[in-house]
């Protein structure tokens, strides 16, 4: 398992491969990110009734798996897992291009700010990269203007795509962003 602290944006934060320990925290992490960034872009109703111990469950089954999905915890002494990312092969229709794909990246609320989600995001970029990935996706809800934000303050730009994503009967706009891999990608 990879362990390593990330002193560049918080010297007490360590980032490490995501251990099936981890579900509940990430399941944890998910749903309360979830329900803290999308308060307002999706259906309330939708955020309220997100479930931990589901979100969990469904988390260990991914991991049993064994898919080519690479998951990622932010850790830091006391309260422990706070941040998780995923990335993988970029999905289109179906099918896996030899692009990467953002899956997710999320931080408990209350740790937004701390350089948790900097290191993550740096985390995946120096693995995909090493992986030999050219570049690397997202999919961003197009009013979510802070993690726009983030995602820009990382080196992402829009590449002019939108897609609807249906969340609670809804369909929600989101956009595409994308960011050129190299060697050194974290930089």
């Amino acid at each position: 398992m990879t362990t390593r602290p990330t002193s560049a944006y918080a010297p007490d934060l360590s980032v490490r491969t995501m251990a099936i320990e981890d579900c509940e925290a990430v399941a944890t992490i998910r749903v309360r990110g979830w329900q803290a960034a999308y308060t307002g872009l999706i259906p309330q109703a939708y955020l309220d009734a997100m479930d931990i111990a589901e979100d969990a469950q469904r988390r260990r089954g991914f991991f049993a798996e064994r898919n080519t999905v690479v998951n990622v915890v932010a850790e830091r002494p006391g309260p422990g897992v706070i941040g998780w990312a995923c990335y993988g092969p970029y999905r289109a229709d179906g099918r896996r291009l030899a692009r990467a794909e953002l899956y997710a990246i999320y931080v408990l609320p209350e740790q937004r700010g701390t350089g948790v989600g900097r290191s993550l995001m740096a985390e995946i970029l120096e693995r995909s990269a090493a992986d030999g990935f050219p570049d690397l996706s997202l999919w961003v809800l197009k009013e979510n203007a802070p993690a726009r934000r983030f995602y820009e303050r990382a080196g992402f730009a829009p590449d002019g795509a939108e897609e609807p994503f249906q969340v609670g009967g809804v369909l929600v706009p989101e956009v595409r962003y994308v960011r050129t891999l190299s060697p050194q990608a974290a930089g």
